[in-house]
């Protein structure tokens, strides 16, 4: 009973026994009543050819009568006399049926009788005829032959179908259980971390659809360890070129006689820039992994936004003015807004600080702010390098660096970052760029965050 397959066979068997056990009881139950009055128009027909025969032939002897007489039907003949003497006639004579003597007096007084029910599991009629200026009552009951024949033939029709629709439910059951067992040992592989494994099945029922779910489930899961083997690679990437660092300046700051007073000033420098380098990795990546979870704190408040770009825009000028990079603001005046200044403050850094990186000395920034009737829209447009279409498709992606020679510059996470604040605002970010000629942020976002996640 463990297996599906036993469990669905047996299910539809008990399924069909009842089926076929409740029909047959039902069905009889509806037909007994027509069947009976077809049985007893038929054996009234029978016993008026009979006594209409006798009628016209007129013998002397009725016993020797009904004998051959009975013998042109099947139904078992019972003669009564107004005496209530009874004669049963009949090549199928069987056992004679009970019949009251209140009954045997309706039909000598020249009245038919139809029974209401079996009497003695059988059913009869009564018909009156005279014989010898006396009165008879003729008593025809239903033949057991034909109860016995239509009973077999009712158990037989009822037993193929039992029997073939068995095969039936064998066959289809199997057809039905093995996909399931398909998709077991589907499920088995891609717990051992087989993510190629794929279901073929053409079906468009449930079991179709689950083997299409299952086949993108695995495919998401492919697409998932293929990105936590990238970040794996990543991170370890980005946090090992600090530590070799590290660990070689270190190492040489023990050999006192073989570093001079200048030089070991410069390695502890290098010692604490590359520690503080992992310190952002590591703060950079904590603050992904929480906006991503949805559950990244959030305290919102009402502020200027003009002003707060105004505020990181000076914050940055000794690196803007450093490469004579000209900034121009277009900013409107008391742009208020209810969001996360922390967070919105992050995302201003990060993408002027990326066009500050990648925009040459002599260049131009350009900043606006455009109010909208219940949101915003800032556009940053730089004059840079650019960036090709292909890498356009990645910035946003963990550790996705466009400039792999400027390698130990930035831990590419962001623009991660940006697109995660601004889609935790419930806005989005767009991006248009051309190699040679620069590439323009903009970013909308909501005058009020909604209180729903």
């Amino acid at each position: 009973m463990k297996s599906l397959y036993v469990r669905v066979v047996l299910t539809f068997l008990a399924a069909i026994v009842i089926g076929l056990i409740s029909s047959f009881i039902i069905g009889v139950a509806i037909f007994q009543k027509e069947l009976n009055e077809v049985g007893q128009n038929d054996m009234i027909k029978v016993g008026d050819n009979l006594v209409r025969l006798y009628q016209q032939t007129q013998p002397q002897d009725l016993d020797s009568f009904m004998e051959k007489a009975s013998e042109l039907t099947v139904y078992p003949v019972q003669v009564y006399s107004a005496s209530g003497e009874m004669k049963l006639f009949g090549s199928d004579k069987g056992q004679a049926v009970g019949i009251d003597w209140e009954t045997i007096q309706h039909v000598l007084k020249g009245e038919q009788y139809r029974s209401k029910v079996k009497a003695q599991g059988t059913i009869y009629v009564g018909l009156p005829f005279v014989l010898g200026g006396q009165d008879y009552a003729l008593f025809l009951q239903s033949s057991s032959k034909n109860e016995k024949t239509l009973n077999r033939f009712l158990i037989t029709i009822l037993l193929l179908v039992l029997v073939i629709g068995s095969l039936c439910i064998v066959i289809a059951a199997r057809f039905l259980v093995r996909p399931l067992k398909l998709l077991t040992k589907a499920t088995k592989r891609l717990a051992r971390g087989d993510f190629d494994v794929e279901l073929k099945l053409k079906r468009k029922d449930e079991l179709g659809i689950l083997a299409r779910s299952f086949n993108e489930t695995a495919r998401e899961l492919k697409q998932l360890e293929t990105m936590r083997q990238d970040f794996v690679s990543n991170v370890s990437h980005e946090i090992q070129s600090p530590l070799t660092s590290i660990s070689g300046f270190a190492k040489a700051l023990k050999l006192d006689h073989l570093v001079t007073p200048e030089n070991r000033g410069r390695y502890l420098d290098i010692i604490l820039k590359e520690s503080d380098r992992l310190s952002r990795l590591s703060d950079n990546l904590l603050k992904l992994a929480s906006l991503e979870s949805k559950h990244h704190p959030f305290v919102a408040k009402t502020f200027n936004l003009d002003e707060q770009i105004r505020q990181v825009v000076v914050s940055c000028e000794p690196l803007w003015s450093a490469k004579h990079i000209r900034v121009d603001l277009r900013l409107p005046l008391a742009a208020k807004i209810t969001a996360d200044p922390d967070q919105l403050n992050q995302v201003w850094i990060n993408l002027l600080g990326n066009s500050i990186k990648f925009t040459p000395d002599n260049g131009t920034i350009r900043i606006e702010l455009i109010a909208n009737t219940h949101s915003y829209t800032v556009v940053i447009k730089d004059s840079g390098i650019g960036i090709t279409p292909e890498e356009l498709n990645h910035i946003f992606v963990r550790f996705y660096k466009t400039d792999r020679s400027r390698n130990s510059i930035g831990s590419g996470l962001g623009l991660a970052i940006v697109k995660q604040i601004v889609l935790h605002h419930h806005g989005n970010i767009e991006v248009e760029s051309t190699v040679g000629q620069g590439t323009k942020f903009t970013i909308h976002i909501p005058s009020s965050r909604p209180n729903t996640r």
